[in-house]
């Protein structure tokens, strides 16, 4: 249902939507002031733009969209893109004590760089997989992804208890050989 701009009751939505807006930004900033500014920002643009909203959604929503574009604005900001060699990042080199405090990872932007790592080790996992001889891959995949039942599996492949424990064994073998040639030895 499309609504029309001229039904859209501004004066409601620092009533109806403020506490949803801050508790989004706060959730995603940890800064109390930081989320009320944005929430500030964003009921300033949605008045601004009002006349471009087409009613294809919640005014609720919309007012989303814009807080989120907002967000990203500040994590834009706040990230730096200087180059610094790896080991500058930890007190007693990669292995010692930990984060320099000025470089600990902070917030969404380590979580994305985590999701972006767990990607890039998914696909290094998978190409070790499809490394293996077909038999052991066919069991590995069973075993530790469908996560099936041994006795099962066995009996899938027409394989005794104990040659299914030496493929899984071989197997984990050549993948943590993989894994180290192609994710850890880069």
């Amino acid at each position: 249902m499309k609504l029309e701009k001229t039904t859209i009751d501004t004066s409601q939505w620092v009533q109806e939507y403020a506490d949803y807006l801050f508790n989004f930004a706060l959730s995603r900033l940890n800064d109390e002031d930081l989320a009320k500014d944005l929430v500030q920002d964003t009921f300033i643009a949605g008045m601004q733009g009002l006349s471009n909203f087409k009613g294809n959604s919640a005014v609720k929503t919309w007012l989303v969209s814009i807080l989120k574009r907002k967000i990203i604005d500040v994590w834009r900001q706040k990230e730096t893109r200087k180059t610094d060699t790896f080991s500058s990042y930890f007190s007693k080199g990669p292995l010692g004590e930990g984060w320099l405090e000025n470089h600990r990872p902070k917030g969404r932007i380590s979580e994305i760089e985590e999701a972006m790592e767990n990607a890039e080790l998914k696909t290094a996992i998978f190409g070790c997989v499809q490394g293996l001889p077909e038999k052991y891959k066919t069991v590995f995949m069973d075993k530790m992804v469908d996560e099936k039942d041994s006795e099962e599996i066995c009996k899938e492949h027409d394989i005794t208890a104990s040659n299914f424990w030496v493929i899984i064994h071989r197997a984990k073998l050549q993948m943590r050989e993989c894994l180290e040639k192609t994710w850890f030895n880069d």
